[in-house]
């Protein structure tokens, strides 16, 4: 395994972007993935390969796993978008993608063992975020234990792969302090569950809202644009 080398779990959004100029600022050759998992809308597909792009990731693979043929989920389903809810609830929001981290992190395991890289970064956060049980420490935990026993590279030859998060413990407004230190164009960045029919971010889904917030406590101007009246 390759130290300098790790993986990226690339949504094309705000933290994805923030997890990668993180990785890059750390001097580390960084092959990246997004998964095309049947969202409601390609729009962050294509933010991912300019993130990919423009921070100078090594690669980037796009994956396509249908998740919609198990559903569950207004992001994967025929079930509303929630708008203007509480940014404070601590409740599961119908947004939760069952099993999506699980198989996303899979995914990227699988990629490390083939590019030989044993740091997997993904962009979970703790603080800010939608109480999703796959973005929380004990999940991140439990998949680095599951890595060594599930890998060749694991049980056959020791590699202790690291799960990473950097971004677990901080805030959205630090997450996007820290990002724009690092020169990250959040303008490149997508965040929103529902686009207006124009192709623009909502504004009142909760991951608009949330980063809306973000960005305000920040101090710092959104660079993307929103839907009418904000």
């Amino acid at each position: 395994m390759n130290s300098s080398r790790a993986v990226i779990l690339l949504s094309g959004g705000l933290d994805s972007a923030t997890v990668l100029a993180i990785a890059r600022a750390e001097g580390l050759e960084c092959h990246c993935l997004t998964v095309d998992y049947g969202q409601r809308h390609r729009i962050e597909l294509e933010a991912a390969r300019r993130v990919a792009e423009a921070t100078g990731a090594a690669s980037h693979r796009v994956i396509t796993l249908d998740l919609r043929a198990i559903g569950g989920s207004a992001l994967t389903d025929d079930i509303d978008v929630p708008k203007d809810q509480d940014p404070e609830s601590h409740e599961v929001p119908i947004t939760y993608v069952p099993a999506r981290n699980t198989v996303m992190l899979s995914l990227l395991l699988g990629l490390a063992e083939v590019v030989e890289a044993d740091q997997l970064f993904i962009g979970a956060n703790a603080v800010d975020y939608s109480g999703y049980p796959d973005c929380r420490p004990a999940f991140l935990e439990a998949f680095e234990s599951l890595a060594e026993v599930a890998t060749v590279a694991g049980a056959e030859r020791g590699v202790n792969f690291r799960v990473r998060a950097p971004l677990l413990e901080l805030s959205k407004a630090d997450i996007i302090r820290r990002g724009l230190d690092l020169g990250v164009d959040y303008g490149l960045t997508w965040s929103c569950y529902d686009p207006t029919p124009d192709g623009v971010a909502c504004g009142h889904c909760d991951s608009c809202q949330l980063r809306l917030r973000g960005f305000q406590e920040a101090g710092s101007a959104d660079p993307i644009a929103y839907g009418k009246g904000l």
